[in-house]
């Protein structure tokens, strides 16, 4: 029998890789979403059934989560989803530290046996950054806390990756858009730099491919550090220009830039954040590496052919 797997987030960027990814393994793929169906959608997306709801709310009842065998939960928000007017305790309890373990626990009474959660690597790499960053402090504890809830009949699994690179239809899609704009010269609205600092990337195909691996064959109760490339900001933004071919060189300046701005930089404008996933693990999610490059051209032509 087809494992039944649901996908919370499942319209986003990350979400409808994933829901692409299951689909191509042979899952029988259910999205939960916020909205109804929409032109926009995804196209991997609109070819699944859907369940509406807000796992921030409390709308969702138990029985709804019945009869599937597995959640994959890449619905957790981030900086880039709260204005810092809007970022306080109580949004980030809401959204990471109590609401992504209390929907875990639902999917537990539901009878769900396997949960997938997406987390970040800033925690699990840099622990100290808990201590002063509270975004760092509520995911951790989603993490840790959702972990906690594995037993005999519940195995709950967490990936932490890196900087995500992926485009799907809406804002992410547009946003590339202005930067190939932008690192092609036709924009001249921002000067042409980068950042100092720097951190890891990893493709959202590559991640879809490691939270197949994850459900199919990830130790319950484990967090796993996974990522692919180490570039500096600069060199992302040169990938970038090259793969959009443009000739134009970026520099780097120590200032803040508006397609990387101070406050999605966690670890600090001039840090670097670097590692290499541990081979073992990359075997047994199997997931693809150097794999940013080829994410980039998709995203280009993507880009090109909206216009």
């Amino acid at each position: 029998m087809n494992r039944r797997t649901l996908v919370v987030g499942g319209t986003g960027m990350i979400g409808s890789h994933i829901v692409d990814a299951l689909v191509q393994m042979g899952d029988e793929v259910t999205v939960l979403a916020r909205r109804p169906a929409s032109p926009d959608d995804p196209p991997a997306v609109s070819r699944v059934p859907r369940l509406v709801g807000d796992y921030t709310t409390g709308s969702i009842e138990a029985q709804e989560l019945e009869g599937f065998d597995a959640v994959v939960f890449a619905a957790g928000n981030d900086t880039r989803h709260v204005s810092a007017e809007r970022e306080d305790a109580e949004f980030w309890a809401r959204v990471q530290s109590d609401g992504v373990p209390a929907f875990a626990a639902l999917a537990k009474q539901a009878g769900v046996h396997r949960f997938v959660q997406i987390g970040s690597y800033y925690h699990q790499l840099r622990p100290e950054l808990a201590r002063t960053v509270p975004y760092v402090a509520a995911r951790q504890a989603a993490d840790e806390r959702t972990r906690a809830l594995t037993d005999g009949d519940f195995a709950a699994i967490t990936l932490n990756p890196p900087s995500i690179v992926g485009a799907a239809p809406g804002a992410v899609l547009r946003r590339f858009a202005r930067m190939i704009a932008w690192v092609r010269g036709e924009r001249t609205d921002v000067d042409l730099y980068a950042p100092p600092g720097g951190t890891n990337y990893m493709s959202a195909r590559s991640l879809a491919q490691a939270v197949g691996g994850a459900l199919n064959a990830g130790e319950p109760g484990r967090a796993y550090l996974i990522g692919d490339v180490n570039l500096t900001y600069r060199e992302y933004f040169q990938l970038l220009a090259d793969v959009a071919g443009s000739d134009r060189v970026i520099g780097e300046r120590d200032r803040e830039h508006p397609y990387q701005p101070d406050r999605f930089i966690v670890q600090g404008r001039g840090e670097v954040i670097s590692y290499e996933p541990d081979p073992d693990e990359v075997a047994l999610l199997g997931y693809t590496r150097q794999d940013v490059v080829r994410a980039l051209n998709e995203i280009v032509a993507t880009a090109d052919a909206m216009n």
